[in-house]
């Protein structure tokens, strides 16, 4: 069995209720609600909360809440990977036993089930502990610059300061949207980054929605995905 656990606090700063937000035609936590259906790869879709009102729209929009998220992992420091431990052995004591779980996180209006499929395929193959989404930086982070307080730039990677960008390694970073890892990784190992592999998504649909200029830009992005303008 495949569960998917969308982690969905109610205390956000600063974007208030974020999570349940209007985006365009629905909630923005409907969306990871949707595609995780839509993939037809989980057992269960379930909602991780705090929140009273998040548990009424997220079972509105098809997922279950069967349990509430205790406190302690509902503050602003709590990692990821707590939180879906918690999950999965709240989940086990109703039953259900999964062997793998996947962690989407409830701001991916951009979010393929597609992505979903790859992912869980990727983690599979490869025996790893965790799959997640990545992209590539959009210039290479050996060139980096740093500002001085004299407002002279200095290449923080002064031996790649004449390399030719094409001669360059790529690089990529954590896209923010999902998480496969196997029942075990999730309970006993909470370094994700350096124990799964990557699955690419390409820029365009990646954006880490965190303040409100993030939001305007989200929706600039999306209006433009639907439209098939660019």
């Amino acid at each position: 069995m495949n569960l998917a656990v969308i982690p969905a606090r109610g205390g956000s700063k600063r974007i208030p209720k974020k999570n349940i937000k209007p985006f365009f035609d629905k909630p923005m936590i409907a969306y990871a609600i949707a595609v995780a259906r839509a993939s037809d790869l989980f057992t269960h879709v379930v909602v991780s909360t705090d929140d009273e009102e998040i548990v009424q729209i997220a079972r509105e929009w098809g997922a279950e809440v069967p349990f509430m998220r205790p406190a302690e992992l509902a503050d602003d420091y709590t990692p990821t990977v707590p939180v879906i431990a918690h999950a999965v052995t709240a989940c086990e004591a109703l039953g259900w036993s999964a062997e793998a779980v996947c962690a989407i996180y409830p701001g991916v209006p951009f979010l393929q089930a597609s992505d979903l499929s790859a992912a869980h395929a990727l983690l599979v193959a490869t025996g790893a502990e965790y799959c997640f989404s990545v992209t590539d930086f959009a210039s290479p982070v050996q060139r980096a610059l740093r500002r001085l307080d004299t407002g002279r730039m200095a290449p923080m990677y002064p031996e790649y300061e004449l390399t030719r960008t094409q001669d360059l390694e790529p690089t990529y970073f954590d896209a923010g949207q999902f998480y496969w890892g196997t029942r075990q990784a999730w309970l006993t190992n909470d370094k994700v980054h350096s124990s799964g592999v990557g699955h690419c998504i390409p820029g365009s649909r990646v954006v880490d929605i965190d303040t409100p200029e993030d939001w305007v830009r989200a929706e600039r992005m999306f209006h433009q995905l639907k439209s098939g303008t660019t």
